[in-house]
């Protein structure tokens, strides 16, 4: 079964939608225009339910089918924009200064409300169908608020599925894997305190930022040689704070950086090393470090059922030989992992041909994947909820 023939009848609408909400970004919880927007719309295509608050700004659009059916599956798309410059001159370029679009939440919003407004038209299921429009994906664990709110528990969501574009992955495909399939995501703030001294007299001083250069060049030892080779992990320091003077050594330094594995075991370890490593190395130099170490979105893990279900979904959709079943697991994070620590479910990509990266100035969503991505929302929940 290849594009849905109405939802290709809706793809200059859905464009439409997805192009105004990218001339208006907002930010992790503050998407009050985007989900007023998404609820009004949703609440127009006949919905059973729309519900707004929950996870603070996040939406839920329910759906219940012709045929009579106690299965409910879950759908999500995320809504936030990035705290970035857009660099285009796109015609519906964002109209907010320092705000835009640029991972294509826009395009998933879109999507989705366009797979919503199908399956409210139709109804060719048994079941429910929810619709979750979530806030806050870009750093503010807005799954996490959505499920604190009793997401599941309030709609009786058996399975969850959501759905990402992906820049190299050629316009017309999708690509999937069955278990780990992108990192946890963890920060590091380290403080380093030292002793203060002119520049030309470093032997009375303490110097910070020599101890925090230590820090960095060992912190890679962990990756290399305390993480096995066959198991992922990367420790960046992308931050490195000290001094306001060329003559002046300064009494403190401040790192900052991210933590990325793949596997619970290898993300304690690491946790576990590092403190070691900053507590240690500054300890050999006569400073002290002091680590501040959040932890954050956990690694996200396909079911391996859904996994196979959603890959087959994106046959009907793609054809067979446009689905990669194994594709390599990403170092990115993504907080629709939260959503499948309580639910089984699966995360798809949707390729977005030959464009500028995500979260890079210049990314724009591409507007010819929106009927192939509504139409694998439309078919994965008519099939899940056959009956």
């Amino acid at each position: 079964m290849p594009i849905v023939n109405r939802v290709a009848d809706l793809h200059a609408e859905i464009s439409g939608w997805r192009r105004d909400f990218h001339a208006h970004p907002e930010l992790q919880y503050d998407v009050h225009r985007t989900a007023a927007t998404v609820a009004e719309k949703l609440k127009s295509f006949g919905c059973d339910e729309v519900v707004t608050g929950i996870g603070r700004t996040g939406v839920v659009g329910v759906i219940r089918g012709r045929a009579p059916g106690g299965k409910v599956v879950g759908l999500r798309a995320d809504m936030d924009a990035l705290p970035i410059e857009e660099a285009t001159a796109l015609p519906y370029k964002s109209t907010v200064p320092g705000k835009m679009h640029a991972c294509g939440h826009d395009g998933h919003t879109a999507m989705l409300l366009g797979a919503a407004k199908y399956l409210a038209d139709t109804r060719n299921f048994a079941g429910t169908a929810v619709m979750i429009f979530q806030p806050a994906e870009e750093g503010g664990a807005g799954a996490r608020a959505m499920l604190r709110d009793g997401l599941f528990e309030r709609f009786g969501i058996q399975e969850v599925f959501g759905m990402h574009n992906y820049p190299g992955i050629p316009l017309g495909e999708f690509a999937i894997r069955s278990g780990p399939m992108m990192a946890s995501t963890d920060s590091v703030v380290i403080r380093i305190e030292g002793k203060g001294s002119h520049a030309a007299w470093p032997h009375r001083g303490v110097d910070t930022v020599l101890v925090g250069a230590q820090i960095v060049t060992a912190l890679q030892s962990i990756v290399s040689r305390n993480v096995d080779p066959l198991e992922a992990a990367v420790i960046s320091i992308s931050v490195f704070q000290a001094g306001q003077a060329d003559n002046v050594l300064p009494q403190t330094a401040t790192l900052r950086g991210t933590v990325r594995t793949l596997s619970p075991g290898v993300r304690e370890l690491v946790k576990t090393r590092v403190r070691e490593v900053v507590e240690g190395t500054a300890r050999l130099y006569g400073a002290r470090a002091d680590l501040t170490y959040t932890t954050g979105y956990p690694v996200l893990v396909n079911d391996e059922s859904r996994t196979a279900f959603a890959a087959e979904v994106a046959d009907e959709i793609a054809g067979k030989d446009k689905v990669a079943r194994d594709t390599p697991p990403l170092m990115g994070a993504e907080d629709f992992a939260y959503m499948l620590e309580e639910r089984p479910g699966a995360f798809i990509y949707v390729g977005n041909g030959d464009s500028a990266m995500l979260h890079h100035p210049a990314y724009d969503f591409n507007d010819e994947a929106i009927p192939l991505g509504t139409s694998y929302w439309v078919r994965l929940a008519e099939r899940a909820l056959a009956g």
